[in-house]
Formats: C-alpha cells, sequence, structure tokens
C-alpha cells in the first residue's frame, strides 16, 4: 500500500471520527438542553405552587388579625401598637438565594412555638367557640404546609445542598405574662407574621427571575 493510499484511509477514517464525535457532541448537548428544560419547568411549577401558598397565607393573616382585634375587646387598637421582644424578625436574611430561602424556611419554623403560645392564652380568655381560636388553628397549619412547600422548592433549586439548621437554637418564648401582656403579645405576633409573608411574597417574586431561569452556558464554537 503506498503512501497515497495510506493517506486517503486516513482522511476517510478521520472524516468518520469527526462525524461521529459531532453526533455524540450533538447528543450531548441536547440531552443537557432537556434536563435543564425539565428542572427550570419543575422549579417554576414549585415556586408557582409555594408562591400561591404563601399569599393565601398572608391573606389569611390579615383577616386573623381582624379577628384578633375584635375579640379583645377594649382597647384592642392600643395593645396592638405596643412592642415586644422574643418575636422572630419579619425580615429575610442573606445574599444568595439559597440563603434566603433557607431564611424563609427557618422563620416559619420559628413562629410555630408563638402561634401554639398564642392558642394557649386565648384558650384561657376566649369561649370555646370563639372563631378566633378556629383561626389561629388554621394560620399554624398553614404555616406547617408552607413551611413543607418552602423545603420541598429548596430541594429542587439546590439538591445537593442541605438545608441548614436554624441558628440560635430553639425559640425563645417570653416568660409568664399578664392578661394585658397575654394580648399584646399575640397582636404582636400575628402582625409580624404578617409583614414576614409580605416579605416572603415579595422576595420569592424576585427569586423566580434569579433560579428558575438559569441556563446552563453551552460551548457551540466546535460545530
Amino acid at each position: 500500500m503506498n503512501g497515497h493510499v495510506k493517506s486517503m484511509y486516513f482522511q476517510q477514517f478521520m472524516q468518520l471520527a469527526t462525524t461521529l464525535l459531532t453526533v455524540l457532541l450533538l447528543m450531548a448537548v441536547n440531552s443537557t438542553r432537556t434536563v435543564a428544560a425539565s428542572r427550570n419547568q419543575q422549579c417554576g411549577n414549585s415556586l408557582q405552587q409555594t408562591l400561591k401558598l404563601s399569599r393565601l397565607t398572608q391573606k389569611e393573616s390579615v383577616d386573623l388579625i381582624k379577628t384578633y382585634k375584635a375579640s379583645q375587646g377594649e382597647m384592642s387598637e392600643l395593645i396592638c401598637k405596643v412592642s415586644v421582644n422574643n418575636v422572630p424578625d419579619p425580615n429575610i436574611s442573606g445574599l444568595e438565594p439559597s440563603e434566603r430561602i433557607a431564611s424563609i424556611y427557618t422563620h416559619l419554623q420559628a413562629f410555630l412555638p408563638h402561634f401554639k403560645r398564642v392558642y394557649e392564652q386565648q384558650t384561657d380568655l376566649q369561649l370555646p367557640t370563639s372563631p378566633l381560636l378556629t383561626e389561629l388553628t388554621r394560620i399554624s397549619a398553614r404555616s406547617r404546609s408552607l413551611a413543607a412547600v418552602v423545603n420541598s422548592f429548596y430541594q429542587i433549586i439546590f439538591p445537593n445542598l442541605p438545608l441548614p439548621e436554624p441558628a440560635g437554637g430553639a425559640t425563645t418564648l417570653p416568660p409568664p405574662q399578664n392578661i394585658f401582656q397575654q394580648k399584646v403579645y399575640g397582636c404582636v405576633v400575628l402582625k409580624t407574621y404578617k409583614e414576614f409573608l409580605s416579605n416572603v411574597s415579595r422576595e420569592l417574586r424576585t427569586i423566580k427571575s434569579k433560579v428558575c431561569r438559569r441556563r446552563i452556558p453551552i460551548n457551540t464554537s466546535f460545530f
């Protein structure tokens, strides 16, 4: 076999290898794009569910505050203007989306013991048939559901990044209170939670453009 024939076979081999490599790369790129599109859709669906539930919970928190004030008798407006300590901060913390979503989750967890305490206090102050007790039970259950949805959303976006444990240990509850202090405490908890939910809805709308539309950069210059 002379040099010309060898060169011809070598060129044919290289053309075949190049074609095969191109096909494989195209398949890999298409597969990557399909996976990315699927994740974006899953992210969008989960975010939409989370946002919808947060808005519903926020609406219920507004109604709950009205019911709370109506059930506290005289000076209901005054008791809701007093400030107290040991109530979770309504502001969401963190710089990265993962940190801010985690902050939403830990805040939801932090409010639950306060809802329980307010319910226990109001059980002593209200009739068993009071609509306030029903609404307090509902807001607590709704918050647990929202925390679970936020957790699921976090796992979809950051599957390899465990959700951090809440900082600072167990939630600090106030010491024993008199009746006036209990009324003040309950209203502050509910008002702060409503403010927090407003921040959550705003944050989720911001996060949407950051985490659910990410695209994996693909270098196609070799095509």
